[in-house]
């Protein structure tokens, strides 16, 4: 199993940059598929952005493709999303999530396809 514990959500500005961290307990992290989710007041949570275990393969949110980059360290098990030109839009809960195992593309979008998560970081963004 695989505990997630988010870092680095803050209050910025439009236009900002943040760092978000995900950082992972458990010695197969290395094999998982990362993501990472977000939920606005209000609205029902939604992708942002995922990679496969090798790094090899990322994924993204139209709204956010351009801005957000996601990446792992899988010697830290880590996972991070680089967040840049930020916009009042952005403003969510972010959830780091996982799995063990993807197998199609498409799945990759969904919140089914994850059975870890983490316990959130709010993102603000000011106008």
């Amino acid at each position: 199993q695989v505990q997630l514990v988010e870092s680095g959500g803050g209050l910025v500005q439009a236009g900002d940059s943040l760092r978000l961290s995900c950082a992972a307990s458990g010695r197969t992290f290395g094999t998982y598929v990362m993501g990472w989710f977000r939920q606005a007041p209000g609205k029902e949570r939604e992708f942002v952005a995922a990679v496969s275990w090798s790094a090899g393969d990322t994924y993204y949110a139209d709204s956010v493709k351009g801005r957000f980059t996601i990446s792992r360290d899988n010697a830290k098990s880590t996972v991070y999303l680089q967040m840049n030109s930020l916009k009042p839009e952005d403003t969510a809960v972010y959830y780091c999530a996982g799995s063990e195992q993807i197998y199609y593309r498409t799945s990759y979008y969904y919140q089914r396809s994850y059975g870890y998560w983490g316990q959130g970081a709010q993102v603000t963004v000011s106008s």
